[in-house]
């Protein structure tokens, strides 16, 4: 099937779960009423969309019952139909929904049985959760009883503020680093996306195609949302590849973003995946990104390597990644200008745009990166 296709490629693959909620005629609800959390509050208001207040029973919609998972007999049984795909399907791990909105119990629970499975199948699992919010919050689900990692939005949110937008700050997104790598280590599993189902694209944030004042979904609806023309987009999402795809944790590119592919939000971020017929920036865009993942996996700082961040200015960010005698410095330039700047001899280009010059000085274009590495 599927999933043993996948592995002859080398390739693993996670399963979307979501174990919060089901539609109100799905037969764990229909046969068991009593499961759901209540609809209304005490003061007779709706629990619905409640994301902070009450995000342990709050309905995401009226049709959608929350499971009301602090029970044993609803934790355990929908603990073991998630344990169901881990025995039978081959799957490699979950990305969990809504997991802010679960009570621990229940990841404890789910993640007790895997540890069993894991010794009996000879793998491990990967568990990968969904949080907005604090990085104190995001954290308190990851340990060795509860989820492996979760997705970094606030390190997403502080990327987009300073790669998409032309007034954007890379010593803001420096410190949005530095706070991710004191929560969660230097050396770490957390998610780092290009975007998801719940963003406006970023290269239509980056062009200026979708003006950021509201969510994008009413947009997304109303009007045909297209590259706008000297607006950078995909110079823009070359530089966000560059990022990701040299810093700790996971880089996780959303379909489509790797030719920069625009829209605004759900369910505008989700159109047909494109492989043919690209234009030739799309086509430049997915050769970058080619080039920047293989750099990645080919260099052992850039995946366990230490992390140094320095800012010589807004719009330019330096990334030093070390590991044992192996450096690897990347050099990100967001402005609208060439810059100059002088690096050590021993490096030589490994990807990116601009050279090395013969007196040890690297000439980068306007909005562009370049990896350096040590021989």
């Amino acid at each position: 099937g599927l999933v043993d296709l996948a592995h002859s490629a080398d390739m693993n693959i996670i399963l979307d779960y979501v174990s919060n909620h089901v539609h109100e005629n799905h037969s764990a609800i229909v046969n068991n009423p009593d499961w759901a959390t209540d609809l209304y509050l005490p003061d007779g208001s709706l629990n619905t969309e409640r994301w902070d207040e009450h995000r342990l029973t709050t309905w995401f919609d009226t049709f959608l019952p929350t499971l009301n998972l602090s029970k044993p007999k609803v934790y355990s049984a929908m603990s073991d139909s998630a344990m169901w795909w881990v025995e039978n399907s081959g799957i490699d791990g979950f990305r969990h929904d809504a997991t802010k909105h679960i009570p621990e119990v229940f990841w404890r629970t789910l993640t007790s049985k895997m540890k069993v499975a894991n010794r009996n199948i000879n793998r491990r699992i990967f568990q990968i959760g969904e949080t907005y919010g604090s990085p104190e919050l995001i954290k308190s689900y990851i340990s060795s009883g509860m989820l492996d990692a979760q997705f970094d939005f606030n390190h997403y949110d502080a990327a987009v503020a300073a790669i998409a937008f032309d007034n954007g700050s890379f010593k803001n997104l420096a410190a949005s680093a530095r706070e991710s790598m004191k929560a969660y280590g230097a050396h770490n599993l957390m998610g780092n996306i290009t975007g998801n189902q719940d963003r406006i694209r970023f290269t239509s944030l980056a062009d200026g195609g979708v003006v950021p004042e509201g969510n994008g979904k009413y947009e997304g609806w109303t009007q045909n949302i297209q590259h706008v023309e000297n607006g950078h987009g995909f110079e823009k999402m070359q530089i966000l590849m560059a990022y990701l795809l040299s810093m700790p944790g996971i880089p996780c590119i959303y379909y489509g973003d790797e030719i920069a592919d625009v829209g605004g939000n759900d369910p505008d971020n989700r159109r047909e995946m494109r492989f043919d017929y690209l234009s030739h920036e799309e086509g430049a865009t997915l050769s970058w990104t080619s080039e920047w993942i293989k750099t990645r996996r080919s260099r052992m700082s850039l995946i366990y390597g230490s992390c140094d961040l320095v800012t010589p200015s807004n719009d330019i960010l330096i990334i030093t990644r070390e590991y044992l005698s192996e450096v690897s410095v990347i050099i990100i330039n967001k402005s609208s200008e060439s810059i100059s700047i002088p690096v050590d001899l021993e490096l030589t280009k490994l990807a990116g745009a601009g050279d090395i010059g013969l007196d040890g000085t690297v000439t980068l274009p306007e909005r562009s990166a370049i990896c350096l590495g040590s021989k």
